[in-house]
This record gives structure tokens, sequence and C-alpha cells, in this order.
């Protein structure tokens, strides 16, 4: 038995975009180490992509801001696996078709889209899954560290609320269950969906300054991470916003980013 004990367990695993994503990072960990993967995508076009990436596993179509279309991919999963061991939610969006505007100027359209894909999802499938989730089952919501960077707009307060959302969902749950809810924030990353974000670029190059290491921050590690809190091994690990950032937030002041600022 491999130390993680994922093997012939069963995962759910949202919003993998392409092979730099987190989520397919993690979906690929856990497949190595023997977890069957059932996937939930928004569209059409991405279910195709997943379907290829992860030929002959289950991809099922699911727009988490249609309560039945959640309540359907429940049913599904209860008839195809059973039970659920572990989900990670990989869901976010932000409309910027229009670009970063400073926050007081933030629509209350735009953010409640936001708010409802980027965290009311994960309230929406932990109430229906709750019947097909393992006992001791884990889930992971994928967040952002602390930097409170200006171009990430008002997706930034709404990560804070689903870093806050694990929490009370660990507690809404405990009467009856031990699943665990956790928030797994990382630092920049090169994905393709931070490249969408406006100005995230020079926020990338900064940010390896920061690391402690002088090293960017890998999403394989991020990934690793993800694992560990999904398997049985992170037991103790519940209601926590874990922080994997490779110590940029311990650093604001090195030295040489505080003399290069003043220079």
């Amino acid at each position: 038995m491999s130390f993680l004990n994922v093997t012939g367990k069963n995962f759910l695993i949202t919003g993998v975009a392409n092979k730099k994503s987190i989520a397919y990072a993690v979906a690929k960990i856990l497949s190595e180490e023997g977890a069957n993967l059932f996937f939930s995508v928004q569209g059409e076009a991405q279910q195709l992509k997943v379907q290829d990436l992860f030929p002959a596993r289950p991809v099922y179509l699911c727009d988490v801001m249609i309560d039945e279309q959640i309540k359907s991919l429940a049913s599904l999963l209860k008839n195809d696996a059973h039970e659920i061991h572990g989900l990670l939610h990989s869901i976010a969006f932000a409309n910027l078709k229009d670009g970063i505007r400073p926050f007081h100027e933030t629509t209350w359209e735009d953010f409640a889209q936001a708010s409802h894909i980027s965290l009311y999802s994960l309230l929406a499938l932990s109430r229906h899954l709750k019947d097909i989730f393992a006992p001791k089952a884990s889930v992971v919501a994928l967040s952002i560290s602390n930097t409170r960077a200006t171009n990430y707009g008002y997706l930034g307060p709404i990560k804070a609320g689903l870093d806050s959302s694990v929490a009370f969902l660990s507690k809404s749950f405990s009467p009856f269950s031990e699943v665990r809810f956790n928030a797994l924030c990382a630092g920049p990353l090169k994905t393709s969906a931070s490249a969408g974000i406006p100005g995230y670029v020079k926020n990338y190059l900064f940010a390896e300054k920061l690391t402690l290491r002088k090293r960017a921050l890998a999403t394989e590690e991020v990934a690793n991470a993800a694992v560990f809190l999904l398997s049985e091994r992170s037991s103790g690990i519940t209601a926590t916003s874990v922080v994997v950032d490779a110590g940029m937030s311990a650093n604001y002041f090195d030295e040489a980013v505080v003399d290069k600022g003043l220079a």
C-alpha cells in the first residue's frame, strides 16, 4: 500500500482546464496512484478536452449556477461511483472583459455571478453530495495566497469568502460525519487561467523574487499538497486554509527587495 492509500478510491475533480491547470496535475497524480477519477465540467467544449486528457474516465456536464444540474450530477455519481472519497473544487470565474476596474466600481451583477460560480458552488456541491460522501471524505477548495493583488479584482474578496466557508462547512458536517473541508491557498502560478488576468505576469515575476528560494512556485508543488489534503494521511487537518507559496508571504521585507523598491 502506498503512503497516500488512494488506490481504488473515488475522487470528483472539477475545473480541469488543460495540462497547465492545478486540477489536471492533481488528477494526474491521483490516477498514477490508482484512484478512480470522475470529472465535472461547465460546458461541452471542456468536456471534450477532459475526455481527451483522461480517456475512459466519466466526464459529466454540470453548470454550477443551475441547482438542478448539481442534483443530476449527484444522482449520476451515486449510480456510477456509489460513494466519493474526495472532492477537488477548482471552479472560479470573474468577468474581466472590460479589464480591471477599481474595486469600488464593481457591479452587483459581476460580483453576484462570480460569487455564485466561485464560492457558492462549493456549498451547493457539498450539500447535494452529502449523502454519497464517504464518512471520512475530504473536500479541498483551491484558493489564492494572501497577496491581495489589486489586479485580482473583486475575485480576491470572493476567494476570502471561500477560505472562510471551509471552516463553516467543517462545522456544519461534523454532527453526522468526519468529512473534512480545507482551502489550499496557492501563490502566483504559471497557468492559462492566471495568464488571462491583466498585469498578472508582472505579479508572477515579482512573486518569484519574494520566494525564499528565489524560484517560482510550480503547479506540481501545489498539486502535491492538494493530493495530500485529499488523502486520509491529512486526517487531522480540517477547517483550515493551507498556504503554499514557497515562503513568499514571510518575505515581503527581504532586504534585496526593499533596497530595489527604494532605489
